[in-house]
């Protein structure tokens, strides 16, 4: 386990709820970007798979938990898309 991964990953996880609390309040894109959500997405994916694959240890939970997160976003994103139509 790194110290400095796990750091890397919590304060990520700090940001997301922010971020997630500002889409429900907002109920806009602006500022925003599918792609960005997306191409993050696919990074936390492949950590995850890191983890499973060539090193196993508890940080597989932040991972998992991050990547929750954003896809929350993410589906915030595509809603408020649709209010703004």
């Amino acid at each position: 386990m790194s110290i400095f991964e796990a750091g890397m990953l919590i304060c990520f996880g700090l940001a997301w709820p922010a971020n997630i609390y500002k889409s429900i309040k907002s109920r806009s894109t602006k500022g925003k970007s599918s792609t960005f959500l997306i191409i993050v997405i696919v990074g936390y994916i492949f950590g995850i798979i890191h983890k499973i694959l060539y090193s196993r240890d508890i940080i597989l939970i932040l991972y998992i938990i991050n990547l929750l997160m954003v896809l929350v976003d993410l589906i915030l994103y595509y809603r408020n898309k649709k209010y703004e139509v």
